[in-house]
């Protein structure tokens, strides 16, 4: 397994401090032996560490060495997972018009590179701005055509993010108890993996959960989220997304 695989794999398990040390590792012997791409890998995975634990500020420092690096190699392609994590750090700052233009610049890095998976998470990303600056339309639109794409194309991964798709947009619509339901799915979706939420999406969670706790009551809540948690992903979303059963 490459050092990237290996990585990504123990930052979507959760564990941290393994990617921190791989990562602190990885920078040195990139840097001995002139391999920038290795050393982008390594920048990027400690920007994601620190944001996951909340520092945004430390984040970005992370992410734009990482650029940097990419921006010296001048393989395009180094560039599209530092810019995605700057994009990130300005929609959690709540500088959501900033982020909104910074998504579509990678969508459009990633359309050129060839890469529809990759395509398709920046637009789930691009709907969670339109979702925060009030375009609950538009936002609707786009999680729509990317659950589409995750289901007709068998994007596995991408399945729980899906699901936190849904959570936030019933949220948004104040509709608590399908968003009680949906946290039951999406934590469902995550463990049948082995992950957890990548940091933005674990922030709109915890939004939403609160908010539906806080309406509903925390019996209510636990009720609708145990249906959620036996529910598979498309059953959810099979009638467009409007089911609560």
């Amino acid at each position: 397994m490459s050092f990237s695989d290996e990585v990504r794999a123990a930052f979507r398990r959760g564990e941290t401090d393994a990617v921190v040390r791989m990562s602190q590792a990885e920078i040195v012997r990139a840097q001995a032996a002139a391999d920038l791409a290795g050393e982008v890998e390594a920048r990027y995975a400690l920007a994601r560490v620190a944001i996951r634990g909340g520092d945004l500020a430390g984040g970005e420092v992370r992410a734009r060495e990482a650029l940097a690096v990419a921006l010296r190699s001048g393989d395009r392609a180094l560039e599209e997972r530092p810019r995605h994590v700057l994009a990130a750090v300005a929609r959690m700052s709540g500088d959501l018009a900033r982020a909104r233009d910074l998504y579509r610049e990678n969508i459009a890095l990633n359309e050129t590179l060839g890469r529809p998976e990759v395509v398709n998470s920046e637009y789930h990303n691009l709907a969670f701005c339109e979702l925060g600056l009030g375009d609950i339309d538009t936002a609707r639109r786009l999680f729509a055509a990317g659950r589409e794409r995750v289901f007709r194309h068998g994007w596995a991964e991408f399945v729980p993010y899906v699901c936190v798709a849904g959570v936030a947009l019933a949220s948004a619509e104040g509709d608590h108890a399908r968003a009680a339901l949906l946290v039951g799915v999406a934590d469902a979706a995550f463990a049948a993996l082995g992950q957890v939420p990548d940091p933005d999406d674990a922030a709109d969670l915890a939004k939403a959960r609160a908010a539906a706790t806080g309406t509903l009551g925390p019996a209510a809540f636990a009720e609708r989220y145990a249906r959620g948690q036996a529910l598979d992903p498309r059953e959810a979303f099979d009638d467009g997304g409007t089911s609560d059963t």
